[in-house]
């Protein structure tokens, strides 16, 4: 089954596939991979800052007798929020409009990332990040739906490999800006609040761009009558804030370890996720049903562990293991980052082309995922052998498997988009996101947990591997139709 073409690509696709220069759904991919980039600078902030406040042992976390699980549990928090609006996300865009879901998320992501800035206090920290991530949870399943309506049928996985270029970019953003915001700060602010500036100055830029993006997506389809569905989100997102933070506050009180906060807290998701599919069982049961797309969701988890382990935690490690300054540390860590700028595009165009001469996208995203699997493991297996680690061969060694990470994703992105029907693709993509962040929410505590326990990084790393190989094995047994693309690409 292929996406139809209007909107943005309102030419059709022999059109596109013949004319060259500039199209409309180049203007749209640009507008999405901009969102993608502030949002994700947003999130990824937080892993740097907690490192810089561990190093600098800052009272926030700092004081903390297990800082790294204290930190890493902050980062689970966030993905708790972000996972429990992936479906509903997706349910309000197929109802009210997709362009008004990601207006609102961007807007959103951009005002609690600035109150984050401006709260004292661990408790309200957390919740302006979990907060945070309830209202960026609905991005990704209306984007992914809105490439997918608007671009050509030949260029569906490249647009999404494309825009989801932003993530890279905005992982780069936090990455190397990090240390820069940070001496700012302390400049501005005295070493204690120096951390508030990375969350002022990025989502400031995140709100800017938001108001930007508004009157562009009302020239795509019209008025966005965002009213309705921030009301139904807002109502949605106090519930599920209230939620996580009770079983945090009670779990923290009872003395559960991070990594069990972040297990009870995946738990407490998908059972309020439950009651909602109880509540709107039919779409969501007819995905529920799809054995194909439930396969992708499924694999998924391994995507969002790996992608959110290294995003969170990639300065520490290489500053743990080469004894460098967070500086060299925030530098070698862009390598993992900036090979998105590559990967997902070349991912998209390589799938895009796979699928038009009938290979499929199947096979392609097997061998990525199993090369990224043993590609990590080999990364693990360095630290674990070699007495000071260099930061040129972990530069190199990062780089390649993120380069191979980042080229899959478009690959399953646009293979979930073939194995459902167009209406239910917002909730599709949803459902995929959902039951990824299962590993999102547990990386970064658990990844935490085991550094502070043994002081290494290499056991997280080794079950960030052998999940992306058993993500591999899982993706063998999706059914696909191998019929080409009936545009050229």
């Amino acid at each position: 089954m292929q996406p139809q073409t209007t909107g943005a690509g309102s030419s059709g696709p022999a059109g596109d596939g013949e004319r060259r220069g500039w199209r409309p759904y180049h203007t749209l991919w640009a507008v999405l991979l901009g969102g993608w980039l502030f949002s994700y600078a947003d999130r990824a902030i937080t892993g740097p800052v907690v490192t810089w406040l561990i190093n600098n042992d800052i009272g926030l976390i700092g004081g903390s007798s297990h800082p790294h699980a204290l930190g890493g549990l902050i980062g689970s928090l966030f993905f708790a929020g972000y996972m429990l609006t992936q479906y509903p996300g997706g349910y309000l865009g197929d109802r009210y409009g997709h362009r008004a879901m990601l207006a609102i998320s961007l807007v959103w992501a951009g005002v609690t990332t600035v109150v984050t800035g401006l709260v004292t206090g661990l408790i309200v920290f957390v919740a302006l990040r979990v907060l945070t991530g309830l209202g960026e949870g609905v991005f990704y399943s209306n984007d992914r739906t809105l490439i997918a309506k608007h671009s050509p049928p030949g260029k569906v996985s490249l647009g999404m490999g494309v825009v989801i270029t932003g993530l890279s970019l905005g992982l780069t953003i936090a990455t190397i800006g990090a240390p820069y915001l940070l001496d700012w700060g302390v400049d501005a602010f005295g070493k204690e609040d120096g951390w508030r500036m990375p969350f002022l100055v990025l989502g400031g830029a995140t709100l800017v761009f938001g108001f930007v993006m508004v009157p562009y997506l009302r020239r795509l389809g019209g008025p966005l009558k965002a009213g309705g569905p921030t009301l139904r989100l807002l109502g949605i997102s106090a519930l599920f804030c209230a939620a996580v933070m009770a079983v945090y506050l009670v779990a923290d009180s009872a003395g559960m370890p991070a990594w069990g906060v972040a297990i009870a807290e995946t738990v407490l998701a998908l059972l309020l996720v439950g009651v909602i599919f109880a509540r709107r069982g039919g779409q969501a049961g007819s995905i529920v049903r799809n054995r194909d797309a439930m396969l992708l969701s499924i694999a998924a988890v391994a995507i969002l562990w790996n992608l959110w382990f290294f995003s969170f935690w990639s300065v520490s490690i290489v500053a743990d293991a080469a004894h460098s300054s967070f500086a060299q540390a925030a530098l070698v860590a862009t390598f993992n980052a900036g090979a998105g700028v590559l990967g997902f595009p070349a991912g998209g165009l390589l799938s895009d082309r796979a699928k038009k001469r009938g290979w499929g996208r199947r096979p392609m995203l097997v061998w990525f995922t199993l090369i990224q699997g043993v590609l990590v493991l080999a990364f693990g297996a360095y630290l674990h052998v070699a007495g000071k680690p260099s930061l040129v061969v972990m530069s190199v060694m990062l780089f390649t498997a993120s380069l191979f990470f980042n080229a899959l994703q478009p690959m399953a992105h646009a293979l979930l988009a073939e194995v459902v029907e167009e209406h239910q693709r917002g909730a599709a993509f949803g459902m995929w996101n959902l039951i990824g962040e299962i590993g999102a929410v547990i990386s970064p505590a658990l990844g935490g947990a085991l550094f502070d326990a043994y002081g290494t990084w290499v056991g997280a790393i080794y079950i960030d591997g052998g999940l992306m190989i058993a993500s591999a094995v899982i993706y063998l047994y999706v059914r696909e139709q191998r019929t080409p693309s009936l545009a050229p690409a």
